[in-house]
């Protein structure tokens, strides 16, 4: 079984606790530009703050997460992806609230969604983008939810991971669509398949490139946008040096 298709029933689950509370995204406030920064000139990085993964369990368990948001966003960060996914990534919407506080980038609450209650459920914390998984989603559902995103003002970063579901991002609307080297079915992770699929994407789409970057030439073999970076930076001494090390070179 894939961890996708192990991860589903956990979320099923957290939408059905959400059908008995639902969240009033008219709480979230002001939003910012998500995709407005990830087009500045260069390369934009999405800094990601987790404390463990899947593939590599603990990573920085004991991190306080506003401490590491403001070492990002000195060193260079254009937006943030929080996890606020707890029993595999250690994360919560608690952690996303007060990096909120501290920093002035648009930040992306990345989690495995699946209905519109957590989309409304990111807008009530304050996210200004959310994460969506085509391999996780059949197609009316990922149009769907990507339409109710939009409506709540959200940005859609919407994560492919092969020529068909870049097609199928495209046809959802997607107009932030990522590559992700990590193949989420078997967790290896494979640079080419960024090199092979973001040249692919077409003109106004903003391109980004998602796991496995870990020195500027990894990063310069890409042709994105912008690239998402999260377990390299996360388990270096200083994760904000880290960033900068591999945006400078």
């Amino acid at each position: 079984m894939s961890f996708l298709e192990r991860i589903r029933p956990e979320k099923d689950a957290e939408v059905e606790r959400l059908k008995t509370c639902p969240a009033d995204p008219l709480r979230g406030g002001p939003r910012r530009d998500f995709r407005a920064a990830l087009l500045r000139p260069g390369v934009s990085a999405i800094a990601e703050l987790k404390r463990r993964s899947p593939s590599r369990g603990d990573i920085r368990p004991g991190a306080d997460p506003t401490d590491i948001a403001r070492m990002y966003e000195a060193n260079g960060a254009r937006a943030l992806s929080v996890l606020t996914d707890g029993p595999h990534f250690g994360g919560s919407l608690s952690d996303f609230a007060a990096i909120r506080e501290v920093v002035s980038l648009p930040m992306l609450r990345k989690d495995f969604i699946v209905h519109e209650l957590q989309l409304d459920e990111a807008r009530a914390w304050g996210a200004d983008a959310a994460l969506l998984i085509v391999a996780m989603l059949d197609q009316p559902t990922l149009t769907r939810l990507h339409a109710h995103a939009s409506a709540l003002g959200l940005d859609v970063l919407v994560e492919t991971h092969s020529a068909d579901e870049v097609a199928r991002a495209l046809d959802a609307g997607g107009t932030i669509v990522g590559v992700n080297s990590r193949n989420l079915h078997t967790m290896a992770i494979d640079l080419q398949t960024c090199v092979d699929l973001l040249p692919t994407l077409p003109e106004g789409v903003v391109r980004v490139a998602e796991s496995g970057l870990k020195t500027p030439a990894d990063v310069a073999r890409m042709d994105a946008d912008a690239i998402l970076v999260g377990s390299s930076l996360m388990s270096a001494l200083d994760p904000g040096v880290a960033l900068r090390e591999l945006l400078c070179g």
